[in-house]
């Protein structure tokens, strides 16, 4: 494997990487590597992609809003035994 050396990094840039690495849990270095595969076309497609555009929202919900969305989607788990005939 070949060693590559970029130079010339903004602080945006070097944040953005470091944020995404953070987020994935992820090496600074895997991070990069996705990403360029990714820009040049040559990545590995997933059947199940992984999206982060609703992470901000993860762990927000206090115990009324759990308990208002339990009791909203109560009538959903009702058999209609009718039905099943």
């Amino acid at each position: 494997m070949k060693t590559l050396t970029i130079r010339g990094l903004d602080t945006e840039l070097d944040l953005k990487i470091k944020e995404r690495a953070t987020q994935s849990g992820e090496s600074i270095n895997k991070i990069v590597l996705k990403l360029l595969k990714a820009s040049l076309g040559i990545d590995k497609n997933k059947a199940f992609p992984i999206y982060h555009d609703l992470d901000e929202l993860a762990g927000t919900w206090t115990e009324k809003d759990k308990l208002e969305f339990t009791s909203n989607i109560e009538e959903l788990s009702k058999i209609d035994k009718d039905l099943w005939k």
